[in-house]
């Protein structure tokens, strides 16, 4: 596999795949800076797999790239493999999304979730930077994303916005797209968010949660109603993160 190394720097195309947009740029991993400005292009739809690599490989001629590749993917990933068609198409089901971009574009890609990258971003470069033992990255936005860490090191697809509550997943009851869509108070909110972590905090016992997404600028408006051993700190929100951590999630991958 092939790193773009120069004067000692790890140099990384990363690639943020969402569902309304696929964006990418050239990261130095060893700073967690991206050295290009970013190249954003709409996510076709239908978001079936061909028309999503075909995206891809557009961002990948723009930067005019010849090396490894990080992708962060919105699906749930077993070993670059969609376990579901998550947000895109129900056609990415069962879909190994690594060896696809792979066909398309002949370079070598890492593919990891999107909530894991983001988190490893934050992990290397943001709030997580220099935390021990373990760690768990939530993002509260639309759903409930998780990056889960021990040492620093990521434990991959840990999904624990799925998590059952009431029969349904817990983002379906306390996402910050619930808030606004119920109305509901911070101090109600942070109600619904204390029995999410106290949930997590049996099953995991963690020594820190990072809370990321809109809520993090947010969070002395719901922390009081939380109560939970582990620490709880606002992610720093790195520009980009999904860029930057996939990037680096490549480098951990091939490193």
């Amino acid at each position: 596999m092939k790193l773009n190394q120069k004067h000692g720097k790890m140099h990384i195309l990363g690639i943020d795949i969402g569902g309304s947009g696929i964006k990418g740029g050239i990261v130095d991993t060893t700073t967690g800076e991206m050295i290009t400005d970013k190249f954003r292009l709409k996510t076709p739809r239908p978001a079936l797999p061909m028309a999503v690599a075909k995206t891809v490989h557009k961002i990948v001629d723009h930067f005019n790239w010849k090396g490894e590749v990080g992708a962060g993917f919105p699906t749930p990933l077993f070993h670059g493999k969609c376990l579901s068609g998550g947000n895109l198409h129900k056609d990415w089901k069962g879909v190994q999304a690594d060896e696809l971009f792979k066909s398309v574009t002949g370079l070598e890609f890492t593919v990891i979730n999107d909530a894991d990258a983001a988190a490893e971003a934050e992990m290397h470069f943001g709030a997580g930077k220099g935390e021990e033992g373990l760690v768990v990255v939530i993002t509260l936005g639309t759903g409930i994303g998780s990056g889960l860490f021990f040492n620093g090191v990521l434990i991959p697809n840990s999904e624990l916005g799925h998590v059952s509550y009431k029969g349904e997943a817990f983002e379906k009851y306390a996402a910050d797209s619930i808030r606004k869509k119920e109305d509901l108070s911070y101090a109600k909110w942070g109600k619904r968010l204390n029995k999410y972590f106290q949930h997590i905090e049996l099953i995991l016992s963690p020594d820190l949660f990072i809370i990321g997404g809109g809520a993090s600028k947010k969070l002395d408006k719901f922390k009081d109603q939380i109560k939970i051993r582990a620490r709880m700190i606002p992610a720093q929100n790195k520009n980009e993160a999904g860029i930057i951590g996939a990037a680096v999630g490549a480098f951990d991958e091939v490193g």
